[in-house]
């Protein structure tokens, strides 16, 4: 069961992110759940995001990817942090026509301060279509504060 997460930076002024906030004008407005160790985003592909005919653009895929797993960090680390690598993989195009795309990502293994995740999107016919690999450096809770994060919580 997918369980909602509340943007924890949903209030503060300076929040524009492309990924995530839902009143940035040319954002992607990815809206995240939990899902046991998981964090899941649904997305539905449009022809803005076309890199060739009816073909999604690679840049926007991994934008998907590279998002959703920083909404891991920001709900199972509790903390905020920042890509420090990532490798995608595509592995089947990706139609603009699309109904639904499945954002997944969870925690591979944590090294001190970093983060390495894997992350896969999945087409409305259950196909992998792209895959990732992520490495994210965790902000230690000072400087997650001064970036605005206090916490992340579900809805329930």
């Amino acid at each position: 069961m997918w369980k909602r997460i509340i943007n924890p930076w949903s209030g503060h002024p300076k929040y524009n992110c492309f990924g995530c906030a839902p009143n940035n004008p040319f954002g992607l407005h990815m809206v995240f759940y939990e899902e046991g160790d998981y964090i899941v985003s649904s997305w539905q592909p449009g022809l803005n995001y076309q890199g060739w005919v009816d073909t999604m653009h690679g840049g926007v895929l991994s934008t998907l990817i590279d998002e959703t797993c920083g909404w891991v960090v920001t709900r199972k680390m509790q903390t905020s942090g920042f890509t420090t690598s990532l490798s995608v993989k595509f592995r089947k195009a990706v139609s603009t026509n699309e109904p639904r795309l499945t954002i997944r990502a969870n925690i591979v293994k944590q090294m001190r301060n970093l983060l390495f995740i894997h992350a896969e999107i999945i087409n409305a016919q259950g196909e992998l279509c792209v895959e990732g690999e992520a490495t994210y450096f965790l902000m230690n809770e000072e400087k997650a504060k001064e970036m605005g994060f206090v916490h992340c919580e579900v809805e329930e």
